[in-house]
Parts: C-alpha cells; sequence; structure tokens
C-alpha cells in the first residue's frame, strides 16, 4: 500500500449509527497517519416520523421499496448538518446502514456519495465498506484504525482496548509500539454482540421511548439468569474473530425476555450486553492496559458497572482520556476518508478478515 503524501487538512466526518438516533459530524485534522487536532462538532436529531422510515427499511437491500424514502432521510439529515461547517478539504459519509450480511448479499449502507458532493461542492470518500466486502473480510468494524491514531494521541505505551456501544458493540485492541495499524500485531477487532439496539427496541416496543436514559429501567430490575445463559449458547460467540453483526442478527433477545416484566426484561438485556463484551475480552492476544468506552452505552451506568464488575482492567468513558465518546465514530470517517484519498489502508486481515489490508471507499467530487 502506498503511504500518505503532504501535510494534514481538516476533514469532515458524519455518522449516522444503528442506534438510529441521529447523525454525527465533526472535523478532524489529519494527514491520514496521525491526529493533528480536533475540531467542532455538531448533532442532527431524526424526528420521530424519520427514525419510523428508517426502522421499516432496517434489513433491506436496495432494490425495496422501503429505501428510497430511507435514502431520502439519511441524505437530507445530512445535507442540513454537513451544511453548517466551513474549512473542510475533504468529507468522510457513512451513511446508515441497513442491511449486513458480508457471507451473502453483502453490506448495504443507503445515502449517495455523489448526490452529497455536488450539495456540498466538497469530494466525499463513501462506500467505506464493499470493498472490504468483496476482497473476503467482514466490512466491519472499520474504526480500529483510528482507535489506533487515538492511542498514539494520548501517548499509550501499553495495549489497551477501545470499547463502543452503539446499537451493536464492538471491541479493539490495540498495541500502540506498533508502527502502524496495519502491522502485524498493531490490532485486532470484532463485534462483540449486541449492545444498545435491542434496549431500545425493548424500550419502544414497552414503554414508547427511544432508550433507557441512565439505565434507570434496568436499574429497578433483576437480571434472570435462565435467560442470560440461553443469550451466550449463541454460537455467535464461539466464532474467532474477526467477525461480525447485522443490528437484528440478535433479534431471539427479545424473545427470551418476552415474558419478563420491563425493569427485568431491561436488567437482563443490559447484563446480555455486558457478558458479550466480557466473552470478547478473552480474545484479546494481552491483557489491556485500560479500556476506554465510546458510544452512547458509556452513558448507561448500570451496563458501565457490570462491565467494570467482569472485567480485570479500568474501564473508563472515553472522556477519562479527553476525547469525545459521542463523536470518535464520526471523526473516525473524517480520518478514514483522508486515508481513502491518499492510498492508505482502512482495514486489514486482523481488524476484519480481509484477505489483505485494503484501502475502501469511493471518492466523488462535484462536477466542475
Amino acid at each position: 500500500m502506498g503511504r500518505a503524501t503532504g501535510g494534514p487538512i481538516w476533514a469532515l466526518g458524519a455518522m449516522s449509527g444503528t442506534s438510529l438516533d441521529g447523525v454525527d459530524a465533526a472535523m478532524l485534522r489529519t494527514d491520514g497517519l496521525r491526529i493533528h487536532d480536533f475540531g467542532e462538532t455538531a448533532y442532527r436529531p431524526y424526528t420521530p416520523e424519520e427514525t419510523r422510515t428508517l426502522r421499516a427499511a432496517l434489513g433491506r437491500w436496495p432494490d425495496a421499496p422501503e429505501v428510497a424514502p430511507a435514502r431520502a432521510v439519511v441524505e437530507a439529515a445530512h445535507r442540513e448538518v454537513l451544511a453548517g461547517f466551513s474549512g473542510a478539504e475533504l468529507v468522510g459519509f457513512h451513511g446508515q446502514t441497513l442491511a449486513h450480511e458480508p457471507r451473502g448479499r453483502g453490506t448495504h449502507q443507503t445515502g449517495d456519495g455523489a448526490a452529497l458532493a455536488e450539495a456540498l461542492g466538497l469530494p466525499v470518500v463513501w462506500d467505506f465498506r464493499s470493498a472490504d466486502v468483496r476482497l473476503g473480510g467482514e466490512g466491519a468494524p472499520l474504526a480500529p484504525f483510528f482507535h489506533f491514531a487515538c492511542a498514539k494521541w494520548i501517548g499509550a505505551e501499553a495495549p489497551m482496548a477501545f470499547l463502543n456501544l452503539g446499537g451493536v458493540g464492538n471491541l479493539t485492541w490495540l498495541d500502540p509500539r506498533c508502527p502502524a495499524p496495519e502491522a502485524p500485531g498493531a490490532c485486532l477487532a470484532f463485534d462483540t454482540g449486541p449492545a444498545n439496539a435491542p434496549i431500545n427496541d425493548l424500550m419502544t416496543e414497552r414503554r414508547g421511548l427511544p432508550f433507557d436514559e441512565g439505565g434507570a429501567l434496568a436499574s429497578g430490575g433483576q437480571v434472570v439468569d435462565g435467560a442470560l445463559e440461553l443469550f451466550l449458547e449463541e454460537g455467535y460467540f464461539r466464532k474467532m474473530p474477526p467477525k461480525s453483526l447485522d443490528r437484528d442478527d440478535f433479534a431471539l433477545m427479545l424473545d427470551l425476555v418476552r415474558e419478563l416484566g420491563d425493569a427485568d426484561a431491561a436488567a437482563t438485556m443490559t447484563a446480555m450486553a455486558a457478558a458479550a463484551v466480557m466473552q470478547g475480552m478473552e480474545h484479546c492476544p494481552a491483557p489491556p492496559e485500560r479500556l476506554l468506552v465510546t458510544g452512547g452505552g458509556r452513558k448507561n451506568p448500570v451496563l458501565m458497572e457490570m462491565l467494570r464488575a467482569g472485567l480485570d482492567c479500568p474501564v473508563e468513558p472515553v472522556e477519562a482520556a479527553g476525547l469525545d465518546g459521542d463523536m470518535l465514530e464520526a471523526q473516525a470517517f473524517a480520518y478514514l476518508a483522508v486515508r481513502v484519498a491518499r492510498g492508505l489502508p482502512t482495514s486489514g486481515p486482523s481488524t476484519t478478515g480481509v484477505r489483505a489490508a485494503v484501502g475502501g471507499g469511493e471518492v466523488s467530487r462535484p462536477q466542475g
């Protein structure tokens, strides 16, 4: 693979995650190797109607009738939030994942980067996952190379891990003593299991709420061990990484708590998310010195306390290291956009299982 050429630029990254809450956007100054500075951020929430439109398209492929309305929502929301920034030379646009079957039909993120490039008048890097899947990779997770840069930024000198608790949980173990994220032994990454998505679905179904704010419902319930044990019998936990999940791969979680009261169901599903991480930590090549948690799950004190009780290393929100846990994924796609533009890999065998380090992403430039 080529190496980055040129100095650092300001890139603008955007992320719309599987929790379907809205669009995160963030500026990052980078040369595609190191982080030079963090910049402005913004958040544009989806309205309840927009969320319903996106939810109706989950699991659908591009030819399904539900996809066009979802694509319109995604593109409009991104145009709105990204137009509020100035000074960016490049945009990283992830789109909205609707379906993910790396061993089946591939991966589907809706949203047209070429249309966004026209609207913003800036080059847009998008469709980050397809090339990885075509070359035999899982197409996810894609943040690990950015996590490696973050570890360098905070001055880490020993193996550590990042845990993103979004709709799905994903873990990056890394050794910052390695020269680059694609170097042998530098990174291991994989999806741990479901995280917020099934808990959010439970709250929507039972309470008409988008999520269990502050773990309030779970804190008043009891974990039902039988349901937790059945959950951990799922074959996914026995697969060796790299491995990845679709948002709804663990729909059985809702079935396992169907007969439970609301609080016990929330407590049990929260314990399932924590137990999935504990199972995943057993794959780490060496014990991490610390675990930094990003994503919405770090704001759930019940989930965080379960992780602290079950793991042997300090478990802290990424803010403890001076990072922004709400914006880390948006920043990641700003970083990855620069890597794509400069011919650097965005994933490798130990992060997605792809056969060789690959730079994913398509670059669309505005006409004229």
